[in-house]
Formats: structure tokens, C-alpha cells, sequence
């Protein structure tokens, strides 16, 4: 990212870090905001907004973890065994078969389990096939692991499916890997069933390992229900990652892991293991008192508290919905239907003064002290991903200066 005479230009979408764009547009706004409140549609944070909080299950299990005075030393660096297996029977209740503690990984959040999936899988001469749109960090690890990123397309015309095809013409005999994010993250998708069959039976043809991203595991609130891609396992080996930190709103407890979900056992060959557990010694993961925890807390949450997220997740993405059909140069092609934000494309054919995504988003910034991410972000350009894991109230009033902006400027 280059900041020249104020204006800042974005190399490509693997130079990008949300948070840096974010921090951006933030100083972008203006000093006074016209006595207007900033609201950030950008950052997908639900712990910002008084309407999403974590259960008391979870916030006292931390609590008596700590007080014990039992978990202030080090873990084994894979993870503690007694949250290995919970986490195990935890994800075994949507498969076909039962998972071990030695297939769980416990990292500190989803960012750790990305980084190490990538790591274990890098081999000199190696590519790796990333969504298009994609959460950046994916590609930022890959360039960190000096592996090659080919990006393939999702529709939006079909749901934000893969673009099979696509993927078959990317891979070739130095392909590891192929990753989705389901439910989607920037898209705000749920795939079925028989599309991810679909993406397992092409993993299996091109003899590669799918990395399925579920920090948004069931989250999930329209036609489509949240199946786990390590249903597929016996298709196509599956390294699963996933996190505390969005079912349960605790993203700042850094909690997350990464599991092989391969019954056959293509993932468990010695010298794959030695490499898993050689990484978790180098890098080590979460505070050990919030490993002690997870037990308790995957045990006795209850399902209201589930649903209660549901719901509001399902209200504001209704809002956003009905708002964005109201504002002519926006355009939703796929409601969502899972996660926590989805993308909108932007006519810019029917605004004046503005040039494209990222001046879009600066400009709405500075103007109307909205924050929304540009879609070249996560590698769409004419594109915003709008976050709607916030206050009703807030979304509905950001998205009428939203409508305002684009009032003011179209032609």
C-alpha cells in the first residue's frame, strides 16, 4: 500500500490487511463528523455493539479456569488434552464419524490455524487455489510461505458457488491445496450440500487436500443449513479450521484449532503429524486458562443463546437487504444468508466524482463517517463488503447516509 500527496493507492489484493484499510478510512473521516457518530460497517467485530455478547456459561468457565490458579503454566503445545477431546466430540455431532483429541490442533484463533495449514502444506514450487473474493490473510500467508496464490472465481449469479471449472484449468502437479470458507467471509453464503460434494469429488480428481474455513460454522440463517465439510472426508482429506471467536462473540479470547477430518487417515501419516506438531512447538497457542474452559463451555452453552445470534443476524441482514434495493448503484446479487457480511457491487457508472471501490469508501468515510470496506480488499474491485453484525439502529442509520452519499452523487 503506497500513501502518496494523500491519496492512497492499493498494490493488489494480497498487500492488504482489513484492519490496515480499515485504520485508513478511520483517519479519513471527518474531525467533527458534522456531530455525526462514526459507524463502521467494516470490521467484523460483533463485541463492538452492546446487542452481541457471549453467554454467561462461557464468561464464568473462563473465570473459575482462572481462579483455579491451575492453568498459569504452559500447555503441551498442540493443546491441552482435555480441550483436544472436547473439541473433538464437539465436531464429531455433525459428522459421520467420530473424531479423536489427536486430530485436533488448538491454535490461537482461526488466523493460526490458516498460517499453519499453510505452513505444513508449503513445498518448494507449490501453488495453493484461493476464492475470489477471499478473506486477505490467505493470501498474505501464502506469500509469506512463499507459495503461489491462483485465484479462482465464485458466482455471484449462483450463490457464491465455486467456479468448478475454474478450478480444475488452475491446478497442476504442484497444486496443495484448494480453500473454502463456508459460511462465507466476505459473502455471506451457505453452501448445500451437493455443491460442497461437488468441490470434495474435484479436490479428490486432482489428488489435493481441501482447507475448509468454518470460523462462521453455523451461523446460518436461511435456506441452506451449515454442513461441515468434513462430512466429505472419506472424498478428499479436509484440514477444518475454525474459532471460538464468532458462535460463541469472543474474538478477542484467541481460541481456535485446526482439525484433520480424513477417517481413512491420508492426514495422519507420520511425517505429516511430526510436521503439525513440530509447528505447534515453534509457535505455540492460545492462554492456557482459556484452553481449560472450552470444555465447560461447549458442554453447557445453551441453544437459546445460539439462537438469539441467529436471530439478530437474520434482522440486520434483512435491513441491509431492504436498504440496499433503495439505493440505485448498489446492487446485491445473493441475500445473505450466513456469517456476519456480504458484498454489494457498485455501479460506478452512475455516480460523478467518483473513481472506483477504494475512492468510493473514502469518500463515504470523510462525507458521512460510514466505514465500509472497498471490495479490492478481498480481491473484487467495484465492490464494498458491508459488515451487519451491529446494533439494528445503527446499520439502519448508516445505510441511510449511505443512501444520502449516493444521492448526492449520482448524476
Amino acid at each position: 500500500m503506497n500513501v502518496e500527496n494523500g491519496k492512497q493507492e492499493i498494490e493488489a489484493p494480497n498487500h492488504v490487511t482489513i484492519k490496515g484499510m480499515l485504520g485508513l478510512l478511520m483517519a479519513n473521516t471527518d474531525a467533527n463528523c458534522n456531530g455525526k457518530k462514526v459507524i463502521s460497517l467494516g470490521i467484523g467485530d460483533p463485541t463492538a455493539y452492546s446487542c452481541f455478547y457471549t453467554t454467561s456459561a462461557a464468561q464464568e468457565a473462563v473465570v473459575d479456569s482462572l481462579r483455579s490458579a491451575k492453568f498459569n503454566g504452559y500447555s503441551p503445545t498442540v493443546g491441552l488434552p482435555q480441550t483436544r477431546k472436547a473439541l473433538a466430540e464437539y465436531l464429531s455431532r455433525d459428522l459421520p464419524y467420530k473424531l479423536s483429541s489427536d486430530d485436533v490442533y488448538v491454535t490461537a484463533g482461526c488466523t493460526q490455524a490458516i498460517e499453519m495449514a499453510l505452513s505444513i502444506l508449503a513445498r518448494p514450487g507449490a501453488n495453493i487455489l484461493l476464492p475470489r473474493p477471499c478473506f486477505p490473510i490467505y493470501g498474505l500467508c501464502a506469500a509469506f510461505r512463499h507459495i503461489e496464490a491462483r485465484y479462482f472465481d465464485l458466482l455471484p449469479e449462483n450463490g457464491w458457488e465455486v467456479d468448478l471449472n475454474a478450478v480444475k484449468n488452475l491446478a497442476d502437479h504442484n497444486t496443495v491445496a484448494v480453500v473454502i470458507i463456508n459460511p462465507g467471509n466476505p459473502c455471506g453464503n451457505v453452501y448445500t450440500y451437493q455443491h460442497l460434494e461437488k468441490i470434495a469429488e474435484t479436490a479428490k480428481r486432482l489428488g489435493i487436500v481441501v482447507i475448509s474455513d468454518e470460523v462462521y460454522g453455523h451461523l446460518a440463517f436461511g435456506a441452506n443449513p451449515f454442513v461441515p465439510m468434513g462430512v466429505f472426508g472419506s472424498i478428499a482429506p479436509v484440514l477444518t479450521l475454525g474459532s471460538l471467536s464468532k458462535r460463541w462473540l469472543v474474538p478477542g479470547w484467541r481460541l481456535g484449532w485446526l482439525v484433520t477430518t480424513d477417517p481413512y487417515g491420508s492426514l495422519k501419516s507420520p511425517k505429516f503429524v511430526e510436521r503439525l506438531k513440530k509447528y505447534c512447538d515453534i509457535c505455540g497457542g492460545p492462554a492456557t486458562f482459556i484452553q481449560a474452559a472450552v470444555p465447560t463451555i461447549v458442554e453447557q452453552t445453551q441453544e437459546v443463546f445460539f439462537k438469539k445470534t441467529i436471530n439478530i443476524l437474520k434482522q440486520t441482514s434483512d435491513i441491509c437487504d431492504r436498504k440496499i434495493k433503495d439505493i440505485p448503484c448498489l446492487s446485491c446479487p445473493h441475500k445473505p444468508e450466513g456469517s456476519m457480511a456480504f458484498m454489494v457491487k457498485v455501479n460506478i457508472s452512475m455516480l460523478k466524482d467518483i473513481s472506483d471501490d477504494i475512492d468510493f469508501c473514502f469518500k463515504l468515510a470523510k462525507e458521512e463517517c460510514v466505514i465500509i470496506l472497498p471490495g479490492l480488499a478481498v480481491g473484487l474491485k467495484n465492490w464494498v463488503r458491508i459488515t451487519f453484525a451491529l446494533e439494528p439502529s445503527a446499520l439502519e442509520e448508516a445505510l441511510e447516509r449511505v443512501k444520502s452519499f449516493c444521492q448526492r452523487h449520482s448524476y
